[in-house]
């Protein structure tokens, strides 16, 4: 696939077949995807990738946590979204509770939406991106999203879709607990990875980008 044809295509998928994907094919796509670039060659990227009932039970942890109120404590603190960022934050909001038929005021629904977060979308896979604490906080997160954003142009050759997401290392306690990942690794964020189901409502959405000229200087053209 030309590589322009699979960043056009790229999105982020909410709703998945059933199916596993085969070990093999998921190794295929991460031999690929660390060919993405890193500051000075360092590669501070590590992967576990989970599925079957250790998924199972880190879903199964997370909607617990969830439903007890405990408060999310990532190991990478983020702080709210302001402004034009915000804006765009509450329109991709609306556009996927219109698709999914969530009222504003329906707090039930929202609630399970916001479950499905947490259970990665019900992927039948999932793969947990993390670096070692060693490292700044800050200093490999540049490097953390190149190797993220290639996982998910590779997959789409394959067939698979996927969703960088957040939510499912809210609670990353959950995740050491399930994939055995010691403390001295900080956990960045996951991907989501199986077979889309086109039909399902939020997989149609379309979020729309600012136009080039209004994010660009242009320094030395005629």
């Amino acid at each position: 696939m030309d590589v322009v044809e699979a960043i056009r295509q790229r999105k982020s998928v909410r709703g998945f077949k059933p199916d596993p994907v085969p070990k093999a094919l998921i190794k295929k796509i991460l031999e690929i995807a660390v060919r993405a670039p890193s500051s000075v060659n360092a590669q501070p990227w590590e992967f576990a990738v989970v599925t079957g009932d250790v998924l199972e039970r880190i879903k199964q942890d997370n909607v617990d946590r969830l439903l007890s109120n405990t408060e999310p404590d990532p190991d990478l603190q983020s702080e709210p979204w302001h402004g034009a960022y915000r804006q765009r934050q509450v329109e991709l909001a609306k556009q996927i509770f219109r698709l999914m038929g969530i009222a504003r005021k329906d707090r039930q629904k929202r609630a399970e939406w916001a479950q499905r977060g947490v259970r990665f979308f019900d992927a039948p896979a999932a793969i947990i991106v993390y670096v070692d604490r060693s490292l700044s906080e800050s200093r490999p997160l540049f490097d953390t999203g190149c190797v993220s954003q290639t996982i998910c142009l590779a997959a789409i050759k394959y067939g698979l879709g996927t969703c960088i997401e957040g939510q499912g290392v809210h609670f990353p306690d959950v995740i050491r607990k399930h994939a055995g990942l010691p403390e001295s690794k900080r956990i960045v964020t996951s991907i989501a990875i199986g077979y889309p189901d086109w039909d399902y409502p939020a997989n149609k959405l379309e979020t729309e980008r600012e136009a080039v000229d209004n994010l660009t200087m242009w320094c030395g053209f005629d």
